[in-house]
């Protein structure tokens, strides 16, 4: 992916639109737009906040959709564009099976990712933002799973999120040496307390991102992996902090 972004790392993108429901002083939008890379898939999203303002990406982790964020759009604050997407495989995004390369699920949003006034969009992940391929493990129930899929008998959620764990792994060691070529701010908020993504990842994370300045990192004691939903205040000021930076 070429186009340039500020990420905000969270451990722990011809549109078409029609109104969900209104959000304060504007309406929080279902949209779509169709990919040229990969060719012909159509990624839905939410959007909200103020047309043309900074823009801001919520990615979800797996299982999940962009309606895990739909609270944090509702809320954008003036000045805002927030948008929350379907990942590919998930929500009403296309394809309809699972995605498990990293690289193409970063070239789905690439048509997001575009300067405007000077800015650069502000890039916020949950969950599936691990980085360290050491924390990654197969648990015997994730080939359970992928028996129940190639049966038909787990819901497309659980399915595409089992077949991207799997992938997971391989697709975090094959990341790894691009890390260091990120010279865009980065912000890690983690909970010490996360069982899924656990802190062991800031190390690594810190280690990687070399060049990427600055790097801040956020630590959140006794606190768990659910971290947009039980701190939405800590988000929203850093990535007002993110914004006034960059």
């Amino acid at each position: 992916m070429k186009a340039r972004a500020v990420p905000l790392a969270l451990a722990a993108v011809g549109l078409a639109g029609s109104a969900d429901k209104p959000a304060g002083p504007a309406a929080v939008t279902r949209e779509s737009y169709t990919t040229a890379v990969p060719p012909g898939w159509r990624i839905s999203m939410l959007r909200g906040g103020t047309p043309g303002g900074r823009r801001v990406i919520f990615i979800h982790g797996t299982p999940g959709d962009a309606a895990g964020w739909r609270a944090t759009v509702e809320n954008a604050p003036a000045g805002f564009e927030y948008l929350a997407i379907d990942r590919p495989g998930f929500g009403q995004s296309q394809p309809a099976d699972a995605v498990v390369t990293l690289a193409a699920h970063a070239d789905a949003i690439a048509p997001l990712l575009v300067a405007r006034n000077g800015h650069w969009p502000i890039l916020v992940g949950h969950s599936y933002g691990a980085l360290d391929p050491g924390q990654e493990k197969v648990h015997p129930a994730q080939w359970v799973g992928e028996w129940l899929t190639l049966k038909g008998l787990l819901p497309r959620m659980l399915a595409n999120a089992n077949r991207e764990l799997l992938a997971l792994k391989h697709e975090l060691i094959a990341l790894a040496p691009r890390l260091d070529d990120v010279r865009q701010p980065v912000t890690i908020i983690h909970g010490t307390a996360d069982v899924q993504v656990p802190y062991a990842n800031v190390p690594y994370m810190t280690a990687r991102f070399t060049a990427a300045h600055p790097l801040r990192v956020i630590r959140l004691d006794r606190q768990d992996h659910f971290l947009p939903w039980k701190h939405p205040r800590v988000i929203a000021r850093e990535i007002a902090i993110m914004a006034r930076a960059t």
